[in-house]
């Protein structure tokens, strides 16, 4: 049975066709697939449609049982450096300043030397795996037992916007729902009062909302993204003065009856439907909201645990320990991304891995920045029981390359690189994949960002040629044409 919850095509259900107004307009304003908003106003309707107790989009997923039950992912913005971090090559090592074997012009942004540079970093062993990490992660590498890294992804896209954009949707062009959107679309909501998909940062990386953008999909689907900068975490939450809960519970009452007429007399029309799902999850949020992103409800040992106070990586921390607040209240699918590296080490504050010029120093602050809140994220996930059925994920757009770029930085790779995910029904301290011996491009069980995303559909619960939108005339999925879920990976 193909799940394709958009424009119904040629062939589709007929029961599909003859749905009222009404019905398509709850479904494009969010309410639903999956929600418990959607199930109480549609219930008896849905019941004479299907034959069951469920709506059918909710008896249709999941596809299979999940391994996991929500995401988090570690956007390490501005690509880290895979022979700096996780892929140790001993070869690249031995060889600086010589030619690197394959180079190639075409790879980088930048014009490149073509000589080998070796890693300025110490490596060593870790853990019952023997995982190689380089001295970057000091806490990091205690936890490498859970991770399953992939050392040869790979992607188009050699520049941080278009490359992120194909990192999160699929696709390097703007406009495509991210996957976060994807999720919050097929999976809907597991707690009502809060958003199914959060983004935290402290500088929009390149491509901004894109990033995290809803596409053609319903604007409901859309992040909430709370930016670490801001005085007041979310915003447009709190009551006008003199305000009351009740006073505002008229007002959209009175709103969503006005737009609902509007809308039910144009149904293909979805802004407005999401607009007004919108209104109402701000209302919900109200109260439960502020209690899950106070972090002064966490005890000191905790706070000491992340570093929330440590100037090197507060910021960070902060972001790190809130994500599990929302975690354990419901949140689906959480992306943080990496805020800013160092003055002067050639990165900017939107792209604080990308050490064009001085891999050391820029990869040595951003490595304090995110290494010990990574890391308690990791045990205080495990602590709690939710590590076995939350996937993390740590990573960035691309790789960088082998060859020195000015002497002592890198430029943009996307022809192989490393990601590591824990937790959420991957094997741990699992190796798979590889690039050459001088880490240059994926050579072995070459992963494309498609088949990462069936990967994570599949520890979801969803089919991922399954999991489709009808849009201009064609039926679009996170995976577009491609994507094999990656087998070998899982528990």
């Amino acid at each position: 049975m193909s799940t394709d919850h958009g424009q119904p095509a040629a062939g589709a259900d007929p029961l599909r066709l003859i749905l009222p107004a009404r019905r398509q307009f709850l479904r494009d304003a969010g309410l639903g697939f999956g929600s418990l908003a959607l199930a109480a106003l549609l219930g008896e309707e849905s019941r004479a449609a299907t034959g069951s107790g469920l709506p059918a989009a909710e008896a249709a997923l999941p596809h299979h049982l999940p391994k996991a039950k929500r995401v988090i992912w570690l956007f390490m913005t501005g690509a880290p450096s895979q022979v700096d971090t996780w892929d140790y090559k001993p070869e690249l090592q031995a060889r600086n300043g010589q030619p690197l074997p394959g180079a190639d012009s075409q790879v980088g942004f930048f014009q490149t030397s073509g000589k080998c540079l070796a890693s300025p970093f110490a490596w060593s062993q870790h853990g019952a795996s023997g995982s190689w990490v380089s001295d970057l992660f000091p806490q990091l590498s205690q936890h490498v037992d859970e991770m399953c890294f992939i050392h040869s992804m790979h992607l188009r896209a050699n520049n941080h916007a278009p490359a992120a954009m194909e990192l999160m949707s699929g696709f390097s062009r703007p406009g495509m729902p991210s996957m976060g959107a994807w999720l919050d679309y097929g999976l809907g909501s597991v707690n009502r009062d809060l958003p199914s998909f959060v983004v935290m940062h402290e500088r929009k990386p390149r491509g901004d909302d894109q990033i995290w953008s809803a596409g053609f999909l319903p604007k409901s689907h859309q992040a909430l993204a709370i930016d670490a900068r801001r005085p007041v975490a979310i915003d447009n939450l709190a009551l006008r003065q003199g305000q009351s809960l009740q006073t505002q519970r008229a007002e959209l009452d009175l709103l969503a009856s006005l737009n609902t007429a509007h809308a039910a007399l144009r149904p293909a029309q979805a802004d407005l439907a999401a607009r007004i799902s919108n209104f109402e999850l701000a209302y919900r949020m109200q109260t439960a909201a502020p209690e899950a992103i106070d972090l002064a409800r966490e005890p000191k040992h905790v706070h000491d645990c992340y570093g929330t106070e440590d100037p090197q990586c507060r910021v960070f921390a902060r972001q790190c320990l809130t994500a599990r607040r929302l975690l354990e209240r419901g949140v689906r699918f959480i992306q943080i991304f990496a805020g800013r590296g160092a003055e002067g080490d050639g990165s900017v504050d939107d792209v604080p891995w990308d050490g064009h010029s001085n891999i050391e120093t820029n990869h040595r602050a951003c490595g304090l920045a995110t290494d010990r809140p990574a890391a308690a994220l990791l045990a205080d996930l495990k602590n709690r029981g939710m590590l076995e059925d939350t996937l993390v994920i740590w990573g960035g757009e691309f790789g960088r390359t082998s060859d020195s770029q000015g002497g002592k930085g890198r430029d943009h790779n996307p022809g192989g690189f490393t990601i590591w995910m824990a937790g959420g029904g991957v094997k741990g301290g699992f190796h798979y994949g590889a690039t050459d011996p001088f880490g240059y491009k994926a050579v072995e069980n070459k992963v494309h960002v498609n088949d990462l995303h069936a990967t994570l559909l599949h520890l979801l619960g969803v089919d991922h040629e399954r999991l489709t939108y009808r849009h201009n005339g064609r039926n679009f999925r996170l995976t577009d044409v491609g994507g094999q879920v990656i087998r070998d990976v899982i528990a």
